[in-house]
């Protein structure tokens, strides 16, 4: 018989931004129990629930006992279980009463002889009876809670005052249903039942639930809990977006309020949204500053006008449902002027000390014991930031003053409340001492994850930005802390694709022949800043092998792997990676393309084994029409071609290459390379070298080869 199986953990206050991850995790490792015991379909529908006291799953078509089974084993060799004359061995006959059967056993009726390979074994058959409910949910419960990825483990004492359990938080009920039938299990010291409980204060502390399929109806009405996650998430969305909608307000950028909106659903059971208000002369604080102790400390979401300007109201998502609701948004409302009040003092007071009277004191901060000081780390980062500037045609002198003020507000007392804002706070100093606009724009972008995605970017921000990755690159690997496996502590990773960023960025805005910077270059100069028994080992080549394997895995998610490829081997230029890739691409899709790029594998090989041979061509030493009439589509496409290369057309580049097919076939069906005659095998070796050079100044067309 199979039936809807229920199981419920009832717990106290679980860890809010654990708890999806918690319930999903519950009840996979329930379902994939039971399935592995033969007492759930592998497809089997479940709905899993999640409020801040319980992880809960319902699965469809639980049987009440597991089919039976046959199961073979493999017992032993043949000539091992038998004797010459063919009777069974003691051998065989001990291990058959270990699987049960009598001594005297009919050992024939219970047996089979099979070959397997070379050798004949002796196998045997029998059935094993299903496993019932109980047994295999007792056994998935262990091994699901077992797993759980639970953040931080608690040891307490059950009520006996002897038995000592460890969870996540204390746990007070469980629940196992399958249909209306009670499964007498038992796990973290408690039996199994029917009873839960629900709302702390708006619903029944105790209710009994009939059958698997009455739990989600049962604690709505009685227990004023909504269950599932994602319905409490839609829910608390659809009240936010009202309220917000009734003030002519935005919640603003979903990917800010959604992480909150995720924890505010795990920290309710009924939620209801109510609107509160706060003095507007707070906000002439910089916005992020009162947002995020909104946000992190008091978990409200803050209100925003069309033009996402923060205004002063707030929605509050409670966990009582009131029709009078006064108490609660007047308490909320004296709770947050304290903290916009703290962050007043802060900003007012941070102002009063200038930037650059703060950088001296960056001395006293660490960078790393092996790398010095914040201090040392800024004069490194400003000579870096000026030898950018001056290749990318930026203000040096600006991006050297934003390179120095960069680091000073770590050491304000906003900054010192919320680290999040380190940079964000620095630009608003800056201003506020009346720096350059463009220094206190650099040093506001310049904590980003990608460069240019504020939508405010320059030539002296991208000069700090990428100065600053620069340095922590040859710095953190040089003393040997590079990433290993998954574990990349110092974010080297997201470094080398902020390097990525900013070249892409400057390629884009500038052209690629716009300006010349070079990744090897810029390691060389960073290098130069640290003293040399400080660096361990050469940096530069590991680091270059490094920043361009990031690129290649981040561009083969939006393109082919072979064009990425094709274009990664070269290592060319970063600024010129994308118009290449491009290229190719555009190269790849031309019916020439399969052609040339097998020509291109085979002319590589035929290199590698030709090294020492003369490196001009003598057309006075051609011999056959398909040499001279590859010659001339050579000398034919050449100069545009490498005009165009020149200028960054690369597709335009390669298009014209792609006009050599037919030459190209022709050589190779009507040409001996490996002549018997050295100068004539040197000379079409030679005219083979020309043409893989011109091929493959874009890139290397030998990638796209199937």
């Amino acid at each position: 018989m199979s039936a809807n199986l229920l199981v419920e953990l009832l717990t106290e206050e679980l860890p809010p931004k654990a708890l999806k991850q918690l319930a999903e995790a519950f009840a996979n490792g329930i379902a994939t129990g039971l399935t592995a015991r033969g007492l759930a379909p592998a497809d089997a529908a479940r709905e899993v629930y999640a409020t801040p006291r319980r992880l809960a799953v319902k699965i469809a078509g639980v049987l009440a006992r597991g089919s039976d089974r046959s199961e073979t084993k493999k017992l032993m060799p043949a000539k091992v279980a038998f004797g010459a004359d063919g009777t069974a061995t003691t051998a065989l006959r001990k291990r058959l009463e270990k699987e049960g059967y009598a001594a005297d056993v009919n050992v024939e009726a219970v047996v089979e002889r099979k070959i397997e390979g070379k050798e004949e074994f002796v196998f045997h058959t029998q059935v094993v009876p299903g496993q019932s409910l109980q047994t295999g949910l007792q056994a998935a419960i262990e091994e699901s809670i077992t797993k759980l990825p639970i953040p931080k483990v608690m040891s307490y004492q059950l009520a006996d005052g002897a038995t000592t359990v460890r969870f996540v938080r204390p746990a007070h009920g469980l629940i196992a249903l399958h249909g209306n039938e009670i499964v007498p299990v038992e796990i973290l010291g408690l039996q199994a039942g029917r009873i839960t409980q629900g709302h702390r204060f708006q619903g029944a502390r105790d209710i009994e639930i009939a059958t698997a399929d009455a739990y989600e109806e049962a604690l709505a009405a009685h227990g004023k809990i909504i269950t599932g996650f994602d319905q409490r998430r839609a829910d608390i969305y659809a009240q936010l977006q009202k309220h917000a909608g009734e003030a002519g307000a935005t919640l603003g950028a979903p990917a800010d309020y959604e992480p909150l909106l995720d924890e505010v659903t795990a920290l309710v059971e009924m939620p209801t949204v109510y609107a509160g208000t706060f003095e507007a002369e707070y906000l002439a604080v910089p916005q992020e500053c009162l947002v995020l102790t909104m946000r992190a400390n008091q978990k409200y979401f803050p209100l925003f006008d069309t033009a996402g300007k923060l205004t002063n109201r707030f929605l509050i998502v409670s966990n009582m449902r009131l029709t009078a609701p006064q108490n609660i948004v007047e308490g909320n409302q004296r709770v947050i002027r304290p903290r916009l009040a703290d962050a007043r003092f802060f900003f007012e007071t941070d102002k009063k000390v200038r930037l650059e009277e703060r950088v001296p004191e960056l001395a006293r901060i660490v960078y790393h014991n092996k790398l010095g000081s914040q201090l040392e780390r800024t004069t490194r980062v400003q000579l870096l930031a000026g030898v950018i500037a001056r290749a990318i045609g930026a203000d040096a002198a600006l991006a050297e003053r934003a390179a120095w003020l960069a680091k000073a507000d770590l050491l304000t007392n906003m900054v010192g409340e919320f680290p999040e804002l380190q940079g964000t706070m620095g630009r608003y100093y800056a201003l506020a001492d009346g720096e350059n606009a463009a220094i206190a724009a650099a040093i506001g972008s310049q904590y980003r994850t990608r460069f240019g995605d504020d939508g405010a970017a320059d030539t002296v921000a991208a000069s700090l930005y990428l100065a600053d990755r620069i340095e922590t690159l040859v710095g953190i690997w040089g003393i040997g802390l590079q990433p290993t496996g998954d574990k990349d502590p110092f974010g080297l990773r997201r470094a080398a694709l902020g390097v990525i960023s900013v070249f892409e960025w400057l390629g884009a805005r500038s052209g690629t022949g716009a300006f010349d910077l070079q990744l090897a270059a810029l390691l060389d100069h960073a290098t130069a800043q640290f003293k040399p028994s400080v660096l361990g080992k050469d940096v530069k080549a590991p680091l270059i092998e490094f920043v361009f394997e990031r690129y290649r895995n981040q561009l083969a998610t939006k393109h082919e792997r072979n064009a990425v490829d094709a274009v990664i081997a070269l290592q060319p230029p970063l600024q010129e990676v994308a118009a290449r890739l491009n290229a190719v691409v555009a190269f790849s899709a031309l019916p020439e393309a399969a052609s040339l790029a097998a020509a291109n594998k085979r002319i590589g090989n035929i290199l590698k084994k030709a090294e020492g041979a003369v490196a001009t061509v003598d057309p006075a030493l051609f011999a056959e029409p398909a040499e001279r009439a590859l010659a001339a589509a050579l000398e034919l496409v050449r100069p545009d071609a490498m005009a165009r290369f020149a200028s960054g057309d690369y597709a335009g580049s390669l298009l014209l290459l792609a006009r050599t097919r037919d030459a190209v076939d022709a050589f190779f069906t009507d040409v001996m390379v490996m002549a018997e005659d050295p100068k004539q095998r040197d000379n079409r070796i030679a005219l083979l070298r020309e043409l893989h050079g011109l091929m493959n100044q874009i890139a290397d067309l030998s990638k796209l080869a199937a």
